[in-house]
């Protein structure tokens, strides 16, 4: 066995804030695709489509990055398990955040014609590539060193990234709504978020560069030789179980974050300005409350906060999207707040959930990959299923809070398939836990 008592182990504060920046500017790099596909890049890369079929097309270039996340989680994954978790943190940062900067760089289709939407898609497939090692390399790095009683706590913080990687990507967006003109903002103003990725990135391997190894990575005798091998052997019932459980989450998010934009502005005529600040508000009370809901989980246990989260969510989502058809701001706010708060009751302990399911020879391609899976059920779909569904309603558009009501009572089910695996409980049944 190597000798682990050679490395010094890091304060946690430290190690969780730095795991927390990290998730935070890679997530950015995610959004800010996701929010320019909701407002602008439909007529600058698909000019020839309809509007409807604009926006489709362009959430499908959105959809290409969840698409490539299992990629992602399956590359990065395989480094985690055989060379460690740290260098997954660098070389994903690395990625994601080179192709986030490129895509602020490509000609739109009236400048190089239909090699715009190509490079778009590679663009963001590399994207895509690169976030799918990044969840999987900060968590477990972060969960990993953390002592087991407050395990969720800890491993919390990587999962406050992604809201703070959403409010930092649209409140850029919404400065250049308000500063720019219409004509500026899709000339070149839609740009400037992608650029700023270049400087964030930068940022982010150094609050990496000096993070140790995980303890538990360090004690493993035996690598697995081909870890995807081993996951799809030993665990495939387990991944895909992971993958639906969390499709409700993605769905959710993504609801909200992203179709709603282009809903409201586009079939309901709210200004971007208010829809931004609507979602920007009901992610900050999200992100607050995901340590809350993590002791919580730490407290007791990771499963029944998930069983209570996609309970909520299942019969929270026809409210929701009644809500969003008011196109006004306050009934909108509280639509999208309580979406969230049953997402943040879910997602705010599967950092600290997944790595628990798999043994730590396999634990960053297990986890990976399922939680991946579930962005390609939940989050690459929802955008595109629920436009066409709306094209197709009336003023409230029922049928996307029947699609996410499916998804909700789908999750549900798959979670209660799962075991539980907070350690006090389960260290005696479960001894992959740590």
């Amino acid at each position: 066995m190597r000798d682990v008592h050679t490395v010094k182990a890091p304060s946690m504060p430290r190690l969780a804030a730095a795991s927390l920046a990290g998730t935070a500017i890679e997530f950015y790099d995610f959004f800010v695709y996701g929010t320019a596909a909701a407002l602008v890049l439909g007529p600058l890369f698909f000019p020839t489509f309809s509007p409807l079929a604009g926006t489709l097309a362009a959430f499908a270039t959105f959809g290409v990055g969840f698409v490539a996340r299992p990629l992602g989680s399956v590359l990065f994954g395989h480094i985690g398990d055989r060379r460690g978790r740290r260098p997954v943190l660098v070389a994903s940062l690395l990625l994601t955040g080179a192709s986030t900067v490129a895509v602020g760089c490509v000609p739109t289709y009236g400048t190089i014609g239909v090699a715009a939407p190509l490079l778009l898609l590679v663009l963001r497939f590399l994207q895509g590539l690169g976030l799918g090692g990044e969840w999987g390399g900060a968590v477990l790095l972060t969960a990993e060193h953390a002592p087991a009683e407050r395990r969720g706590l800890w491993s919390s913080f990587p999962q406050v990234g992604p809201a703070v990687g959403f409010v930092l990507a649209n409140g850029v967006v919404l400065v250049l709504s308000v500063t720019l003109t219409e004509a500026q903002f899709a000339r070149w103003g839609w740009r400037v978020p992608f650029w700023a990725a270049g400087a964030l990135a930068v940022l982010g391997l150094w609050l990496r560069s000096s993070l140790p190894e995980s303890p538990r990575f360090l004690e493993i005798d035996d690598h697995a030789r081909v870890p995807l091998a081993e996951v799809v052997r030993d665990h495939w019932r387990l991944v895909l179980l992971t993958a639906g459980a969390l499709a409700a989450g993605y769905a959710i998010f993504y609801a909200v974050t992203t179709w709603s934009l282009a809903y409201a502005t586009e079939r309901l005529g709210v200004s971007r300005t208010v829809m931004l600040v609507c979602v920007m508000a009901a992610v900050v009370v999200k992100g607050s409350l995901t340590p809350v809901m993590a002791m919580l989980g730490d407290r007791f246990g990771r499963r029944p906060l998930c069983l209570v989260g996609c309970s909520a969510a299942a019969l929270w989502m026809f409210p929701l999207v009644a809500l969003l058809s008011t196109g006004e701001p306050l009934p909108m706010f509280l639509g999208f707040l309580g979406a969230l708060l049953a997402f943040v009751t879910m997602f705010a302990v599967i950092s600290a959930y997944l790595p628990e399911l798999y043994a730590p020879r396999v634990r960053c391609t297990g986890a990976a990959v399922g939680y991946n899976l579930g962005g390609v059920l939940g989050g690459a779909l929802t955008p595109i299923a629920a436009t066409a569904l709306a094209e197709h309603s009336g003023r409230v558009p029922w049928g996307v809070g029947a699609y996410l009501t499916g998804i909700a009572l789908l999750s549900l089910g798959c979670f209660a398939l799962l075991p539980e695996t907070r350690p006090v409980r389960a260290a005696a049944v479960r001894p992959v836990t740590d």
